[in-house]
Order: structure tokens, then sequence, then C-alpha cells
């Protein structure tokens, strides 16, 4: 038999920031009044016990505590009253608490948005001398979680070498690879990041990574590599799903019932963490809490991405450079988070919805982007979007003096990449789509098939839009029309192992044998340690004719993959093929070890012990 891989490859932008949870403040709040811009000045005094405890409990403690990301603690009447004036500046200008999204029709869960009223209140709280209040009227200060914030994980992993942050520099990724400790498939329900030192660490993001992909990049076990955006394989269809990240002052993401994340016997995870110099070296350490639940995954969301990065062209000087990009779904999904993402020239990013009937709705809209302030925006309620909707991203990008945020001084010229200084155009969505009994195929596969489609109409140079819809076709059978897109990502980057690989054995599959070969030989040249390389190789060399060439590849094929009982069984084979029956017997017989029913092994074992033993 040939193994075909359905591999997909995707590459994984670092997802970060949430938004800070509510915090339940363990007594009600004495109401407030309500005080307007336009009042200010004639209402009755304004109290920090009354007025402004609740909303700094609310809005700004869960960072503004020791131990957390906050400059300063945020938990008295003296840490306010001290920071009284840096307080109203801050949140009159909307700069904190950090919360970009306009306030729109669709709700986020957990909006960290001040609202006129307490934007006011704060204002006339300073400017009428920050005044106490009755201590009766202050609310009980939020009580904390020490430790673990969902208690002890069930398993707790620790990133094998600490990272050694240089004193000085400006942007730093450093990828840590865990090895998982997990001996069967378990089922994730929630993760809690503790990257080390939370002054050092901006944001961190987890990424899954089923065929220990990134070990590769490592110089030696478990020292880490740096990157800001990573490629992961999928040995099998395995689209992206979850959104798992960690800034400073948020909370642990419980996923919903039914949407658990499956991890398997040895599934790394990648954690990708944004460093921050301190101006002295310092050492980081980080550790994940893992979270299981007996109950496996019934519900199995996507994460959709728009982007349109060779656009990002950007003159110095121009103030307003518009990209767009645009995905109608194939099928009806629920809409569960947002990420929007650019870097420090982004000003205006906004997603729409336009539904079938005509109606448009905006997803999200950032007037001011804020790079330092990003995140992942999960709706209260899903938000449902009916086969045919047109979701649309439009990001504007500012590259003049005027944008205060311009890496450069002066303005240069930017274009897309994976440094700060270098620009993005990415949208995130994470739906969940819709099953129907009716359904001939998984959603999902329709989902990632038109988004191939649509990056290819944009971008017929796109690898991987090429080798995923490849994949995707292979995966139905489609082999006829896989080649071809085979061939295109092998011509864009012909040295990538996977894709040799997968074209190989396309090639095999379809009859095309003798073409096969130097695709299957160019993937074992890039990585010789390459298991499913090795038994296509060793099934076209056979079909050719060459049983000692076959036979090299299958025993290298079991050295590499002790546990494959196909590859046993095909080496069985190739010693049947040159006359050594008793090698062949012995692994017949290792593949039945590993899989009782494996019907090649056991129907060729029986021919060869009814035959004469050799002399």
């Amino acid at each position: 038999m040939t193994v075909v891989p359905q591999k997909l490859i995707r590459s994984v932008l670092p997802l970060v920031c949430t938004a800070l949870l509510g915090i339940a403040l363990g007594g009600r709040a004495p109401a407030q009044q309500k005080i307007s811009a336009q009042n200010v000045g004639q209402q009755t005094q304004v109290t920090f016990n009354r007025d402004i405890a609740p909303i700094l409990y609310r809005t700004c403690a869960q960072c503004h505590r020791p131990g957390e990301a906050g400059p300063f603690p945020l938990l008295t009447y003296a840490d306010a009253k001290s920071h009284a004036q840096q307080i109203a500046a801050v949140t009159k200008s909307r700069f904190m608490p950090p919360w970009l999204p306009q306030e729109s029709a669709l709700k986020f869960a957990d909006e960290l948005r001040l609202s006129e009223d307490e934007i006011a209140r704060i204002q006339a709280w300073v400017e009428q001398g920050t005044a106490e209040g009755n201590s009766a009227d202050l609310p009980a200060t939020p009580k904390f979680v020490e430790g673990w914030q969902l208690g002890k994980p069930d398993v707790i992993v620790k990133a094998a070498q600490p990272y050694g942050l240089p004193a000085g520099g400006s942007d730093n990724y450093w990828n840590f690879v865990f090895r998982t400790p997990v001996d069967r498939t378990r089922w994730l329900k929630a993760m809690e990041i503790r990257p080390g030192d939370k002054r050092l660490v901006h944001h961190a993001n987890v990424l899954v990574d089923r065929q220990q992909n990134a070990r590769r990049l490592e110089s030696e076990p478990g020292v880490g590599f740096a990157g800001m955006e990573l490629t992961i394989e999928s040995e099998a269809f395995d689209p992206d799903s979850h959104f798992l990240f960690w800034k400073p002052g948020s909370i642990p993401y419980v996923q919903p019932g039914g949407m658990a994340l499956r991890l398997d016997k040895d599934t790394d995870l990648i954690l990708n963490a944004h460093l921050q110099p301190s101006g002295k070296p310092e050492t980081i350490q980080p550790t994940l809490g893992l979270y299981f639940t007996d109950k496996p995954a019934t519900k199995h969301p996507i994460l959709l991405q728009l982007e349109n990065d060779r656009l990002l062209d950007i003159p110095p000087g121009e103030k307003h450079f518009v990209v767009t990009d645009d995905f109608t779904l194939p099928v009806d999904v629920d809409l569960l988070a947002i990420y929007p993402h650019a870097h420090y020239l982004g000003k205006d990013l906004q997603a729409m919805a336009k539904f079938p009937d005509g109606r448009s709705e905006t997803l999200i809209h950032i007037p001011d982007w804020n790079l330092n302030w990003q995140a992942v925006y999960r709706y209260a309620q899903p938000v449902k979007l009916p086969k045919g909707t047109t979701i649309s991203m439009k990001f504007a990008y500012d590259n003049s003096d005027n944008n205060v945020r311009n890496p450069n001084d002066p303005p240069q010229r930017v274009v897309a990449g994976n440094r700060a200084a270098d620009e993005m155009a990415h949208l995130w969505l994470q739906v969940l789509p819709e099953i129907s009994a009716q359904a001939k195929r998984d959603p999902r596969t329709e989902i990632l098939e038109a988004m191939a489609r649509h990056n290819l109409q944009k971008n017929p140079e796109d690898f991987e839009a090429h080798y995923n819809l490849a994949a995707l076709l292979m995966g139905r059978g489609e082999i006829a029309g896989a080649i071809p897109h085979f061939a295109e990502a092998n011509r864009i980057r012909p040295n990538q192992p996977t894709v040799n690989n997968a074209f190989g054995a396309a090639l095999l599959a379809a009859g095309r044998t003798e073409e096969s070969v130097p695709h299957l030989t160019a993937a074992l040249n890039a990585r010789p340690d390459y298991f499913d390389a090795r038994y296509n190789l060793g099934n076209a060399l056979a079909s050719l004719g060459d049983f000692r060439g076959a036979l090299m590849q299958f025993q290298a094929a079991v050295r590499i993959n002790p546990q494959d009982a196909n590859a046993e069984a095909n080496l069985g084979s190739a010693f049947a093929e040159i006359g050594d029956t008793k090698q062949a017997r012995l692994h017949y017989q290792r593949a039945l070890q590993l899989n009782p029913n494996h019907e090649l092994a056991k129907e060729n074992l029986q021919q060869l012990l009814s035959e004469p033993s050799p002399p």
C-alpha cells in the first residue's frame, strides 16, 4: 500500500492578548450617580469609595496589583490618589484601560471599555480634590487567586532550558518547545501560561505541533529558537481550531463544553513569546499548566485567515494606505472570536459581514490601532453567518510623521514581513461550522478548500494555498486534480521535503512511478529521517522491481518508526522477494504483533508457512 500524506501547512501568526476578564467584587457596589461631561461641577461630591473604586476594581486591578504587569497597584485610596492626575489623563484619552474596538451592536465578552459617564466621574473626582468618602461606601477589595488560577493543573510542564534575554535591543521573539508528557490521547479544556517574569513578557502564544517540526529548528534539544512567525505541519487533516494566548492580566480561558483540544502522545507545544529587554540581562523559563477533561471534542471550530500582505508596499509619508480582502463562506458558521493584526503603521482596522440578503454588519472596528494592546476578542454570543456571507477586511496604514508609533524617523518605505518594523494585514476568525446530517463532506474541508482557491485567485504564487488545496483534493481521492497543485508548490519551493514527499506520493498513487522517485529521493536528501518518504520510496522501488533498493528503504523506515505495522509488513515482502524467507517470516510476525488484523502480513505469512523451509 502507499501512504499518501494529507498534510496541511499553515503559517501561524503569534496570536496575542486577550481582554481582561471581569472580577467578582465580593459584594454589591453602592449605586453610583450619573455624571456627564456637561454637568461636571454641578454634581454632588464624587468620592473614591462610592464612585471610583468600583471602576478601578472592574477594569484596572487585574493588572495593577502586586506581582502583575501594571507599574503600580490600584487597590486602595492611597494608591489611586497618588496617581490621580495620571488616571484622569489616560482614561480621558482612552489609552487606559486598553480596549481598542469601537462600540457596536455586536458585544464582546468581558469588555473593558469605560462609559462616558465613568470617564466623566473620574475627571470630576480629580477636579474636586480626590475625596476619599464614607468607608461604608467602599466595595469589598477584589479577591485574586494566587498561584494557578484554575487550581492545581493535571500536568505541569516547564521549558527544558531557560532563555537568556539580552539587556537591550528591540523586538525579541523566542520559541520554547515543550515535550508534552501524555502517554495517550488527552482532551485539553484549559491551559494556563506562566511565561516567567511578567515585566519582561509582552505577550505569548501557544501552537500545537503534532509532527514535532519545531524540534528541527533547535540547535540542541530544549534550547528553543528565535522567530516571530512559524509554520506548523499536520500529517493528517487537522486544521487550527483554538486561540491559545497570554498577556499580562489575562485569565486562563476554559473551552466551552464539547470544544476541548486534542493532545496526542508525542505532541509538542510551542510557546512563542514576545519579550521586552529590561536594560540588564534576564533569564526566562516559562511553565505551562494543562487541565484535562474526560469529554472528547464534539464541536470542531476552525481558524480562518483573511490577509493581503503582498499589497503592502507603503511609501514614506503616505497617511492613508488601504489594504482589503474578502472571503465568501461556503457553509453556515457561528463566529466565535476575531483577531485583527497589523504592526506599528496600522491605523484603522475594520471587518464587515455582508449577508446574502444584502444586510451588512460591523464585526469589529478599531479606529485607533495600537500594536501594544492588540487582542483576541470573543463575542458575548456567537454571531450567525449563513452560507454566502462575505467577510471583508479593510485596514488603513499611516506611514507619515503624524503617526507617533511610526518606528522610522524619518519615515521609510515599509513592506510585508515578520519583523515589527515590517507590516502585516491579517484578520483571523474562529468559526464553528454547522453540521448537517445531509452533508457529504466535513464542512471544515469545504471552508479550507474555498479559502485556498480564494488565495490562489489573489496570488497564483501562494505556496501554502497550492499545497493545502492539493492535500485536500488528495484526501478525497481526486489525485488528478491534486497533482498540478503539488507541482506548483514544488516549483515555488523545490527543496521543501514535505512537498517533494507528497508530490512523489501523488505521482505514485497515479501510477507515474518513475516520476515519483526523484521527488521522494529529494525529500530524503533534505530530511534523512523522514519516515513517510522512506516508506513511499520503498513502495516505488518495489513497483519498479528494485527489491533490494526497496529493502533498504523499508529497513530505514522501521528504524525510524518501529511501531508501524505497514512498514514491517512491506519489509517482510521485500525480504520474500529476494528469497530470504526466514527474515520475511520474522517481519510478518512483527507486523502482526503490532496489528493482529493486518491482512497483508497474515496472508503472506500463511503462504510462507505452508511452503517448505529452505535447506
